[in-house]
């Protein structure tokens, strides 16, 4: 009874959906000249918006990974640009190399956001600020204010080599870039196993660079 009643629902639905087209359909066929010369002039104008943003964004470095040297840049960056991702790091972290193959892939592709990255022990007060403990950390930025973070890669499968794919939708969960995927699913889900570093385990360090026994792959300061 429950099922008929649910297949009557998606019935009406499709019916509701197929004349709303059939009705657009039928709209834009009896469009005389002037409405389509109105249509296209609208279409030319967005065009021409698109054009000008996507100049405007990359005169602003947009497109690029880039590192920016300290704390004041860090803010700079938040005020010029609507949506920022920047990764702090550090150079013995081997993970954070992963995070910059990924990111410097990402760039180009989403010239809405400004990719960045800056080097956690040259920012320590930002670092305090932002409450940022385990590197590498993603800090992702809108509007000036901080709506979310990676930290590690437990969001991202839990290993070393998740695909690029799974970074960009984990950082569209926080709306900082377009996506037109699925936001809910995951690119690659069912990754349980845990593997170590493809260039062997390395052994956790403070960032002062003190060995420590934790299991955690990831640098703690």
């Amino acid at each position: 009874m429950a099922e008929n009643i649910i297949e009557q629902h998606l019935l009406q639905a499709t019916k509701v959906v197929e004349s709303q087209v059939d009705a657009e359909i039928e709209r834009l066929a009896n469009m005389d000249q002037d409405e389509m010369d109105v249509l296209r002039q609208r279409r030319m104008d967005a065009m021409k918006r698109e054009a000008t943003q996507k100049q405007e964004w990359l005169q602003q470095g947009h497109g690029q990974y880039s590192e920016i040297p300290d704390e004041r840049a860090f803010f700079d960056e938040c005020k010029k640009s609507k949506n920022l991702i920047c990764h702090f790091y550090r150079d013995a972290t081997f993970r954070c190399k992963i995070v910059d193959k990924h990111l410097t892939l990402l760039a180009p592709k989403h010239l809405e956001t400004k990719f960045v990255k800056i080097d956690a022990e040259k920012c320590k007060f930002l670092v305090e600020r932002l409450r940022i403990v385990v590197l590498p950390a993603i800090c992702l930025v809108k509007n000036g204010k901080t709506v979310d973070y990676v930290v590690g890669f437990d969001d991202l499968g839990g290993t070393d080599d998740f695909p690029t794919e799974m970074l960009e939708w984990r950082i569209a969960r926080a709306d900082v870039i377009n996506y037109s995927g699925d936001l809910l699913t995951p690119p690659v889900a069912g990754q349980s196993k845990k593997p170590s570093s493809i260039l062997g385990r390395e052994q956790k360090k403070t960032i002062r660079g003190k060995a420590d026994d934790d299991s955690s792959d990831e640098d703690d300061w």
